[in-house]
């Protein structure tokens, strides 16, 4: 029998005192302004982290030298209010074009001034067992962190 475990997705909510285009362009557009530059996968030192803000664009790191990792593909682009990614990063935190987890962000809009973000980060189960549970207890522990970082830079330039 080839039964297929599922493994609990990772949820994390924030709200953020900026307007949704602003959080969604941050998020987005900004990521460099707000990832970790310690929190890569590919060569060091990274110089930015970056999203090709399209449909079929890329979550790139760039290290000091120009070599270029990339860490997801987006799959779904509807700006202001919904990027979904294919996180392509194995449970060594390696790339890996083979894993396809996903991490599917919404943005809800809350009046003018302010906007919730919701972040699934799941699909762990397409890393196997013991590689997807890895994966995501290391991600349940990061997204908290990172979703801070980029409520302050939302909030720092608003919009």
């Amino acid at each position: 029998m080839n039964e297929r475990v599922a493994i609990a997705p990772v949820r994390k909510t924030v709200r953020v005192k900026a307007p949704i285009d602003h959080a969604f362009e941050v998020f987005t557009s900004g990521l460099t302004r707000w990832w970790p530059h310690d929190h890569g996968v590919g060569k060091k030192p990274i110089q930015k982290v970056l999203m090709e803000p399209r449909l079929g664009g890329r979550w790139l790191e760039i290290s000091e030298d120009g070599t270029e990792t990339s860490v997801a593909t987006i799959i779904v682009w509807e700006p202001p209010h919904r990027v979904v990614l294919v996180w392509q990063i194995n449970a060594q935190w390696k790339p890996d074009v083979a894993m396809k987890s996903e991490v599917d962000v919404r943005f809800i809009a809350h009046g003018a001034g302010a906007t919730e973000v919701e972040l699934l980060h799941h699909k762990f189960e397409t890393m196997g067992v013991e590689g997807g549970t890895s994966m995501r207890n290391d991600v349940d522990r990061g997204w908290p962190g990172l979703m801070e970082r980029f409520v302050r830079e939302a909030e720092l330039q608003r919009g």
